[in-house]
């Protein structure tokens, strides 16, 4: 894109606060390699007027579409007229489209991102035992991604059992097929690991499960992406297990939110 004009088409990001995110740079850039004549651009929102922002948008004939993050993704599901099964399960929505007749429509895609990135490197989830360690927003997405594609058995291990519990209840409602089980911090046994947790993004974090407990036959996975090493990547690398860093997800929700949003030339 060389200039914006009254031709180009808008998407948006909300959030608050909205100076760390780094979505703007990423899709802006993927739209120019891509020749669309478009531009994302930063909307910083707080909660209580949410509801007025989205009606203004709504209203946007040349806004296509926006991306959602915190605090608002769990909020967003009730201003959108359309959601898919799988995102009002989980409870949270990151990625809107505006239709022509100015329709909202929402989609969860942190838990896509997370399985696109593993079969990207090489890793197929389906068919195998996974132990996913936390029950929060990304863990949610991630624990129903899972289940769409097939694992042969689910363990969830959170700090707050009340929280596992009900994930549990709320995946076997939608996929009665994959066995649910609430689990320890011990995750030896399970072909994939995975840490949907926070735990590693700050220096000193603790683990978020007994890495003693690793065996070199398992893949060892994570959604933080700074650093790119984290401590649980470390411990994992220096028992022998294969690991799989957080910046794949990114990069494939980032595809996947593109044609979402429909940003095509």
């Amino acid at each position: 894109m060389t200039e914006i004009t009254g031709r180009t088409a808008i998407w948006g990001i909300l959030a608050d606060p909205i100076h760390q995110v780094k979505t703007p740079q990423a899709l802006n850039a993927l739209m120019n390699a891509r020749g669309v004549d478009g531009i994302l651009i930063p909307f910083h929102v707080g909660a209580s007027d949410l509801d007025t922002l989205v009606a203004g948008l709504k209203a946007m004939r040349n806004l296509k579409g926006f991306v959602v993050t915190v605090p608002h993704k769990t909020a967003i599901v009730d201003l959108c007229d359309d959601v898919s099964e799988q995102a009002r399960a989980i409870g949270a929505v990151n990625t809107v489209r505006r239709e022509v007749d100015g329709r909202l429509v929402g989609e969860m895609l942190d838990g896509a991102g997370f399985v696109a990135g593993l079969r990207q490197g090489g890793i197929k989830p389906g068919g195998r035992s996974v132990f996913l360690a936390g029950a929060g927003g990304a863990a949610n997405a991630i624990a129903f991604a899972l289940a769409e594609a097939g694992v042969s058995r689910l363990t969830i291990a959170n700090r707050t059992r009340s929280k596992a519990e009900d994930l549990k209840q709320r995946l076997a409602e939608h996929y009665p097929s994959v066995p649910v089980e609430i689990g320890t911090t011990d995750p030896s046994g399970y072909e994939i690991v995975v840490n949907a947790t926070s735990l590693g993004l700050k220096e000193g974090d603790s683990l978020p499960l007994d890495v003693t407990r690793l065996t070199p036959d398992q893949i060892v996975a994570e959604i933080i992406m700074q650093p790119e090493t984290t401590a649980l990547l470390a411990e994992a690398k220096e028992r022998g297990c294969r690991i799989h860093h957080g910046k794949p997800m990114l990069a494939c929700q980032l595809e996947l939110m593109a044609e979402f949003m429909r940003m095509h030339p």
